[in-house]
Order: C-alpha cells, then sequence, then structure tokens
C-alpha cells in the first residue's frame, strides 16, 4: 500500500496529538483501518513497532495498559510524614525576621537547617531515623519561603 506524503504528514501530526493510552487507541485504529503491518507504520509514519503492537494489544484484549510515568521516582518526604511541613513551619515561625531593609517581602530565618531537624526531635517527637537529612530539611524551608540567612542587625547611621 502506497500513501502520499501528505496523508502520512497528517496521520502522524493527529498522532501526535494525543498523549498515552488515546496515542495508541489511535495508533491502533489507524493501522486496522490502512491494513499496515507493524514494520509498515513505523516505514510510514515513524512510529515504534513496540508501541505498535501494545496498541494492537490493547484494542484486541479491550483493556488499557497503565503506563508507568505516575510511579516513578522517589516519594517526597511529605508522603511519608504527612505532618512534617506543618511541624517545619512551626517552628521556623518562631524566629524569622522580615527582610531589614524592607525591600522585599522575604522572610529571613536565624535558623539552620541543623537546628530546625534538632528542634524537630526535641519538640515535635520524631526520631533520628524517620526525619530526612539536613540538605532535605533546608530544601523544604526553601520551599516553604523561607530564607536560611543570617540577617544583620540594624546599626546606626555614623553622623
Amino acid at each position: 500500500m502506497e500513501l502520499s506524503p501528505q496523508v502520512c504528514t497528517c496521520i502522524r501530526q493527529t498522532a501526535n496529538d494525543f498523549s498515552g493510552a488515546e496515542r495508541r487507541r489511535y495508533l491502533a485504529r489507524t493501522v486496522e483501518q490502512l491494513g499496515l503491518s507493524q514494520r509498515q507504520a513505523q516505514r510510514f509514519f515513524g512510529w515504534g513497532r513496540d508501541t505498535v503492537r501494545k496498541a494492537q494489544h490493547e484494542a484486541r484484549a479491550g483493556i488499557t495498559c497503565r503506563d508507568a510515568t505516575s510511579c516513578r521516582g522517589r516519594k517526597p518526604a511529605e508522603f511519608h510524614l504527612p505532618h512534617l511541613l506543618d511541624d517545619i513551619r512551626a517552628i521556623a515561625q518562631d524566629h524569622c525576621q522580615t527582610d531589614p531593609k524592607f525591600q522585599t517581602t522575604r522572610l529571613y530565618c536565624r535558623l539552620t537547617a541543623a537546628e530546625v531537624r534538632r528542634q524537630l526531635i526535641q519538640r515535635k517527637g520524631y526520631t533520628e531515623d524517620q526525619l530526612p537529612s539536613r540538605q532535605t530539611i533546608g530544601e523544604k524551608l526553601n520551599s516553604l519561603g523561607f530564607r536560611l540567612r543570617k540577617v544583620a542587625k540594624c546599626r546606626p547611621q555614623k553622623k
């Protein structure tokens, strides 16, 4: 079977508009209606044969295969410790200052991440093994909007 380049381009662009299971359903329907093999679909449209095979299998079985994109990687610390961010915020709020020159709306925290970790263990009842590392707690503080910097005390201006 021969397809014109315009038809191949149109089919390719339409397939690129979809993603995941919708795209595979479109691939399976297109291959079936045009009566193509997996190799012909690869040659005409540039689709991977494995993807076309998976699409045809899903169409035959009527079952959609689950993509692995949602379960990749490590879960964040908040997933394992749901109250961690609230506890960090409660500890950091006590030691916050605004920008001394009032030029930004940032909050500067006079605690280090190691000190926040120590206070989480001492005041909130976490164990050493439960908590993430000092570096992770520092990143959580930054994501909450606290900047870990030394705040210079206001000095009187020279006359």
